[in-house]
């Protein structure tokens, strides 16, 4: 009989899944499919968003953010992360992110974009755009399900946050105006895209669940003990973190479902760069890094946080600069539908070559970690 690496039968660790992580596949395509629907059949959807907006934040979308995000960030061991920040690997784990989200993810999409849509400048951008925006939200989700390491996670979600208020608008002009005219070619609107609403994103996406999961655990382990904390308040909340992805596709898909049935033709042709993108993007960590010796769960976090891209700042920056109706916007918002289906199967191909290459999964500071749980 098959077992996991603590001697449990895989089908009875299968049965304890919950009804919805078991069927999370099916879920998430209903999800799609349904707000889609929604976005195309019922009328004043996506005016009735736009009204309910924080400066260039949906409010709807920033709930069912906040609310996926929340209970993977209370299992962040926040009390460890000064021993580990002292390991020379986090800091080799750091600079290999960097390398990967900011210099390698930028030059891939901008080539797959021009490659693959050269007569559709406007759609081009807006494909630009999401590769320049480096993910801060659903990550947290992909690699739980594939079993990363959620504390490097939250490290290199909070690095790349911080360079992306730094360098998303500089890299807006270089990618989209500069760069394209050393080649003769023509490029788009100049576009300026002010640091302010790129802060404002990452602090409410990112800053408003981290500080909650940090209150959270601090206050219940200081108060109700680690026990408690692990056996009852984690088991409580860990399912809020797929409702909220549910219901943030379903959302996400309504405000643009309209557009997408509308331009079906053009969402075929900008997938084909976004899919490839996101393919190479994960696998190209994946395999390096495996070939270097790293551990899968190290493996998987760099390649999923490498591999997904922050759409929601995209699909703003988009509206705000060329308008809710442009071409642009409609591009950024097909970043999201492809994504989504993309990274949910890379989870499981993931788990799948973990298996078959028979790889361990001991991250450099889990020894430390069941050393000083074990006193």
């Amino acid at each position: 009989m098959t077992t996991t690496e603590n001697g449990v039968p895989k089908k009875a660790l299968l049965r304890q899944l919950s009804f919805l992580d078991r069927f999370l596949v099916l879920w998430i395509l209903l999800a799609m499919v349904m707000g889609v629907l929604i976005g195309y059949y019922v009328p004043g959807v996506q005016e009735s968003f736009e009204t309910v907006q924080f400066a260039s934040v949906s409010v709807p979308i920033a709930i069912g953010l906040l609310v996926m995000m929340y209970p993977v960030l209370c299992k962040v061991q926040y009390e460890k992360l000064p021993s580990i920040l002292m390991t020379k690997q986090v800091w080799i784990q750091m600079a290999i992110s960097i390398v990967l989200n900011w210099i390698v993810g930028p030059i891939i999409m901008t080539g797959l974009a021009w490659a693959t849509l050269p007569d559709l400048p406007e759609f081009r951008t807006g494909v630009v755009m999401v590769g320049l925006a480096r993910c801060i939200a659903m990550v947290f989700i992909w690699n739980h399900l594939a079993g990363g390491d959620p504390d490097y996670c939250a490290m290199l979600v909070c690095i790349n946050s911080i360079l992306q208020i730094a360098l998303f608008s500089p890299y807006s002009v270089l990618f989209i105006n500069i760069i394209p005219s050393w080649f003769g070619a023509p490029t788009d609107t100049a576009i300026n895209v002010d640091i302010w609403p790129v802060a404002q994103s990452v602090l409410i996406y990112l800053g408003i669940p981290l500080a909650a999961g940090l209150v959270t655990r601090f206050a219940f382990l200081s108060t109700m003990g680690r026990a408690w904390y692990e056996k009852n308040f984690l088991p409580y909340v860990g399912p809020w973190a797929l409702i909220g992805l549910l219901y943030t596709i379903v959302v996400m898909f309504a405000n643009q479902g309209h557009e997408i049935i509308e331009h079906i033709g053009s969402v075929f042709r900008v997938a084909v760069p976004l899919f490839v993108y996101f393919i190479l993007m994960f696998f190209i960590p994946f395999f390096g890094l495996k070939a270097m010796g790293m551990p899968y769960d190290l493996v998987v976090t760099q390649s999923f946080t490498a591999g997904s891209n922050n759409f929601e700042l995209a699909i703003a920056v988009a509206v705000g600069t060329y308008g809710i109706r442009s071409e642009q916007a409609l591009a950024a918002t097909i970043g999201p539908l492809i994504e989504v289906p993309v990274l949910l199967v890379l989870t499981y191909v993931a788990l799948m070559l973990q298996k078959k290459m028979n790889w361990s999964n001991r991250s450099p500071h889990l020894t430390v970690r069941k050393d000083e749980e074990s006193h």
